[in-house]
């Protein structure tokens, strides 16, 4: 007898479980600020997977100059003719940083080589290069996080809809969404080949179940949280100093006011 799958969390119950994973969020941003420690996560998945979502329950409470959400357009003309991952470099972490791909340098290995966006030889170039450059990461001490987060089928088709059903999400919709829609395959092809090339012992893939968003977003951040080193510091309390005289009320003159 196969086991019961939970039942769709609701939002009050995810907000409850969240609240306690963003304070431990911000102790590790302290903690990287503290020890000079870079932090860098890679999220991918296929359209409609949540990407956006999951980075920004993780970025929500946190300082937007300490933490980065990096989620870059397509390559220019010059950038075409750059080594590949010359254009992700300037986007890794400096001491004390957290950085967000929202996609990254495997664009790569799925919608470019799916689409025809890059020949079969830049695909295996790519397959080849991108464990060397991740272990130059790791090796140099950034710590390297790699999320898939899987979502079935029917699923995804659920999450076209609605979006085109909601105008407040149909900006969504791009052309190469509704054209993954008829490559379904070749993509799942793709990220096997993907999966199987780059998943090493230093930078490892984490795969997640996203049928279920809420619940996928509570999965990864505590995976990430448990990863991630101890990361206990001492928190400094901000103690306000005396005002310098008694409180007054705004004023403006000119007839300017807040409207």
């Amino acid at each position: 007898m196969g086991t019961k799958k939970p039942g769709r969390l609701g939002k009050s119950e995810y907000l409850e479980k969240l609240a306690p994973m963003e304070l431990e969020l911000n102790d590790v941003a302290r903690w990287l600020q503290h020890t000079g420690q870079r932090l860098m996560v890679l999220v991918e998945g296929r359209d409609t997977a949540g990407k956006g979502g999951v980075i920004s329950a993780i970025a929500g409470t946190l300082n937007p100059r300490q933490c980065r959400v990096v989620a870059l357009p397509k390559p220019t003309d010059r950038e075409r003719t750059q080594w590949y991952f010359q254009r992700y470099v300037p986007h890794l972490p400096a001491a004390g940083e957290i950085v967000l791909f929202d996609r990254s340098w495997y664009n790569r290995a799925g919608v470019e080589r799916v689409m025809g966006w890059c020949t079969e030889d830049q695909a295996q170039a790519f397959l080849a290069q991108a464990p060397v450059f991740e272990k130059m990461l790791v090796d140099d001490g950034i710590l390297l996080f790699k999320y898939w987060l899987t979502v079935d089928q029917e699923k995804q088709e659920e999450r076209f809809a609605e979006r085109r059903a909601d105008p407040l999400k149909r900006w969504k919709l791009s052309p190469v969404d509704l054209e993954s829609r008829a490559r379904y395959a070749d993509y799942t092809k793709a990220r096997h080949e993907m999966l199987a090339a780059t998943h090493s012992k230093r930078a490892p893939w984490t795969l997640v179940d996203f049928n279920d968003q809420r619940r996928g977003r509570l999965t990864l951040i505590r995976h990430l949280l448990d990863a991630i080193p101890e990361h206990a510091v001492p928190e400094t309390l901000i103690d306000f100093p005396p005002l310098g005289q008694e409180p007054l009320k705004e004023r403006f003159k000119g007839g300017l006011k807040p409207i």
